[in-house]
């Protein structure tokens, strides 16, 4: 939901009555007009097809307080609007696990001046943002929500097309702080391409760079070698962890004495238990086949 669904009839007239109608020509702060010079009962699609989260909705009703039907008369003038004040930076960061260091993206954010900051940590498993959709709310009129790589925005293509999509209706521009698509860019207009443009980059880049690493995996297999963290229970530990278990010490002790945690020795203990397990079926299976 935008700031703008939120908005009553009164104040989505005020908005559109900003700017003169092109098409009745009825000027800024009156209602549009038929050609039979009545009040209309819409205004026309085109005088507020520039206004943020109003073009894409549906058509905007003049409300009942301009007198829709009567005879059209001009309104009074708009007094001249205060400029427009110069625009926030709302910074969004984002990595996918735990063992993620979010904190460089915030440090980065913060140096280029984000007066607020939404981290936050989520795998690609789940489908839901927590704090992307609290960094939009945030945003307001002529701000800027900040990411560090465009990649940071979404998680794929669709992703980033949506993000493009919510913030052209917001009328906020997107920064970019560093990577090939480093800079400023606004998501409306030709923007839109360039944003779509920018994900399909962003998703191929990514395709690349799992290629490379699959590609390097398997040329560290054929060599013997096995890519990913080190066995946190080597060969020699989850002897000892066994033979102590045999003698009736519990794991918990056992995990301390050998200095690794709990939960890793339950689960290369259940590992070992089902292989063993697995290897005495497959020998009992032989040892029938043989004797019959």
């Amino acid at each position: 939901m935008t700031v703008t669904d939120e908005l009553d009839e009164a104040a989505r007239a005020d908005l559109v009555e900003r700017k003169e109608c092109k098409r009745c020509r009825a000027p800024a702060g009156s209602p549009c007009r038929t050609h039979m010079g009545t009040v209309a009962t819409r205004y026309h699609t085109g005088r507020y097809e520039g206004v943020p989260g109003l073009r894409s909705g549906p058509p905007i009703r003049i409300p009942a307080d301009r007198n829709p039907g009567t005879a059209w008369a001009a309104g009074p003038e708009l007094p001249d609007q205060a400029p427009a004040r110069p625009g926030d930076r709302i910074g969004y960061a984002r990595v996918s696990g735990r063992s993620q260091d979010v904190e460089g993206q915030v440090t980065a954010l913060t140096e280029a001046g984000c007066v607020e900051i939404y981290p936050e940590t989520i795998s690609t498993r789940h489908k839901e943002r927590e704090e992307y959709p609290k960094a939009l709310a945030a945003l307001r009129a002529n701000d800027i929500l900040t990411v560090t790589r465009l990649d940071r925005l979404g998680r794929d293509m669709i992703e980033l097309i949506v993000s493009a999509q919510d913030l052209e209706q917001r009328g906020n521009r997107l920064e970019i702080l560093s990577g090939p698509l480093a800079g400023m860019y606004d998501p409306q207009g030709p923007g839109k391409i360039l944003f779509v443009m920018f994900a399909a980059f962003a998703e191929i880049e990514r395709d690349f760079i799992r290629d490379r690493t699959m590609d390097g995996l398997d040329t560290a297999a054929a060599k013997g070698k096995r890519g990913g963290r080190p066995r946190a229970v080597d060969a020699d530990r989850l002897a000892i962890a066994l033979a102590r278990r045999a003698e009736g010490e519990s794991v918990p002790s056992i995990a301390e004495r050998i200095g690794i945690g709990r939960s890793t020795l339950y689960r290369a203990m259940d590992d070992h238990d089902r292989a063993a397990s697995l290897a005495a079926a497959t020998d009992l299976t032989t040892s029938r086949s043989a004797s019959q």
